[in-house]
């Protein structure tokens, strides 16, 4: 696998929002333009979990064969359940497939902008081939990147490969919440996944946070804070 020595990679490397219209769904286009520079083993990054009160942050990286490529891939956010889970399947056994989560713990420590980066540069360097290029969902690229690397802001909706690592990482997160749940009862964690629904914010409250709980976010600290003041 290549190291950080290996390959620079450009932090200009980022496309503005502003600069372009987005197309009606992600296609395979910016892939292909790396591949005709000769450039293999393109892989699209993306996470899940930014915004939770619960639960670690999960990306996933993928590496398509452009002659099997599942169809319907698209933003995890706009497909149903069980359109996720069927694409999941499909992507596991036509695809490169790695992920990494990062958990609460490390999220309070370095803040959840850092613990998105670091997931997704770890999602890169599990892959069992070292990848040639990476496309990561957003504006900003993570430190020490195995492989050069392009943001693409709104990738999900742009890359098939960001596309299909939106699936992996959302289904892999979700499985993992709804396992917490039997462990964490009574916060709601199988139907929420750790999202800051107003159940889960009551439940917080209520029962106080779990280890799962990211402490540095605003209602587990005011939960934290109340409790205290109660003592």
């Amino acid at each position: 696998m290549a190291t950080g020595t290996d390959c620079v990679m450009a932090s200009s490397d980022v496309d503005s929002p502003l600069l372009f219209p987005l197309p009606d769904g992600p296609d395979y286009e910016t892939e292909a333009a790396l591949a005709r520079r000769g450039i293999g083993q393109i892989c699209g990054v993306d996470e899940a979990g930014r915004g939770p009160l619960a639960g670690p942050v999960t990306a996933a990286a993928v590496i398509l064969n452009a002659t099997t490529i599942p169809d319907g891939l698209n933003d995890s956010k706009k497909l149903n359940e069980k359109r996720r889970e069927a694409l999941f399947d499909e992507i596991l056994s036509k695809a490169t497939v790695s992920f990494a989560h990062v958990s609460a713990t490390t999220i309070d420590q370095i803040n959840i902008r850092e613990a998105s980066l670091l997931a997704m540069r770890m999602a890169v360097e599990g892959l069992p081939v070292a990848a040639g290029h990476a496309l990561i969902d957003g504006n900003a690229l993570p430190a020490g990147m195995p492989c050069p690397a392009t943001a693409l802001v709104k990738g999900d909706a742009r890359s098939l490969s960001i596309a299909a690592a939106s699936i992996i990482a959302k289904v892999m997160r979700d499985r993992l919440m709804i396992r917490a749940d039997t462990l964490h009862p009574g916060y709601g964690l199988a139907g929420h996944k750790g999202y800051p629904t107003k159940a889960h914010r009551e439940a917080v409250a209520q029962l106080g946070p779990c280890r799962l709980h990211r402490f540095s976010f605003a209602p587990v600290a005011a939960a934290v804070s109340a409790a205290a003041t109660k003592k």
